[in-house]
């Protein structure tokens, strides 16, 4: 589950990590209140606005602006709240900004004075541990860095049984070039953040940048942070901070009926009981050369009712051609479908379906039905 800047921000605190001042809004004069409470605890006129989405990059596309009075911040927050924020991560479509983050400006009273890192922690898949991983090269999306200066990204892998290390965490602030009291404060924040990633249960934590202030603080400026879903039931409070209007409706509406649903860019609907299976589904379209729209578990307790609502579910993708499925509830559905069929009463069941006069194909292997979908669509 992805949260906001502001609500990752929220649980950072919690755990010691210290952040910049902020509020909260969603209408323009709560952003215009939070600016006012923000200069009066900053001692600076000056705030920052930043739209709040589920996707990185909002400064590229104008959705983190800098204000240097309450009109301006008035301003800023008009032109933000409400608009269709398009970045990097959010695709050709954009997204509506219904919230904004009141900010102090942690880089008064001057970015000279200040110092940029990156740092994240996430898991490791090759070792099968956690892992944090930073660099000198703050406020840059990491994949330049690692292309570019990949000899400018280091690496501490945390091992299960001992924890982080309390070296490992100096490690990070020899590593970023720290000396004194801004040495002492990033081994704090570097504990503070594993302390966050274990206690909250991340999949993924990233703060970028992470700013050692004009006197020496360490400070989370900017924070993305994914939370294991599978593990939610131990953080009510957590998942209460879902925004569904971040997410894919279709997903959303998948998750009301136990259905696993993830939107993909291609064709071809694709319906399967089981997540192995609904994998191998996708690659043999994929090597037959088509492209899947969707992947779509029913799961192995499928009713009529669930596999009804999942076809209603793949059916609202305009971009699907055809549906390819191994458990089949028809009604009337305009397009066609390809079934693959095995196992008990495989037999019956494709002399009924082939007797249908329904736009159906039945298949026994996923050879063949992945042949008959890229047929159905070159017709």
């Amino acid at each position: 589950m992805n949260l906001h800047e502001y609500q990752a921000k929220q649980i950072l605190s919690s755990f010691g990590v210290p952040v910049p001042k902020g509020i909260m809004a969603e209408t323009i004069e709560q952003a215009v209140d939070a600016a006012k409470e923000i200069q009066q605890l900053s001692g600076s006129q000056f705030c920052v606005v930043k739209a709040q989405i589920h996707a990185g990059g909002r400064g590229k596309g104008g959705g983190v602006k800098l204000a240097k009075s309450l009109d301006d911040a008035r301003e800023k927050a008009t032109n933000i709240l409400g608009m269709n924020l398009i970045t990097p991560q959010t695709g050709a479509q954009g997204k509506l900004v219904r919230k904004v983050l009141i900010q102090e400006d942690v880089y008064y009273p001057g970015v000279s004075e200040t110092k940029e890192f990156y740092l994240s922690m996430l898991l490791n898949r090759q070792e099968g541990k956690a892992m944090i991983m930073y660099s000198t090269e703050g406020g840059m999306d990491i994949e330049e860095v690692a292309e570019h200066t990949p000899d400018k990204i280091f690496v501490e892998i945390i091992d299960r049984k001992v924890g982080l290390q309390p070296f490992q965490c100096r490690n990070v602030a020899f590593n970023l070039g720290l000396s004194g009291e801004a040495h002492k404060n990033m081994v704090k924040f570097v504990k503070g953040i594993y302390d966050a990633y274990m206690g909250a249960d991340c999949a993924m934590l990233e703060i970028n940048p992470v700013l050692k202030t004009s006197d020496d603080k360490i400070l989370a400026v900017d924070c993305k942070m994914r939370l294991d879903g599978n593990a939610l039931y131990r953080h009510a409070d957590y998942a209460a901070m879902r925004d569904i209007h971040e997410e894919d409706p279709s997903e959303v509406e998948a998750g009301k009926y136990n259905l696993n649903y993830v939107k993909l860019n291609g064709n071809v609907g694709c319906m399967v009981n089981g997540a192995g299976l609904a994998m191998a589904t996708m690659d043999i379209i994929k090597q037959s050369g088509g492209d899947p729209a969707n992947f779509l578990d029913v799961g192995g307790t499928a009713n009529a009712e669930r596999v009804e609502r999942a076809f209603r579910i793949i059916l609202k993708d305009p971009a699907v051609k055809a549906i390819l499925v191994n458990i089949l509830n028809i009604g009337n559905i305009p397009i066609p479908i390809i079934v693959r069929l095995q196992g008990t009463n495989a037999e019956e069941a494709k002399e009924l379906i082939n007797n249908s006069g329904l736009a159906v194909y039945s298949a026994t292997t996923l050879q063949e039905a992945a042949d008959l979908v890229n047929k159905v669509l070159q017709n």
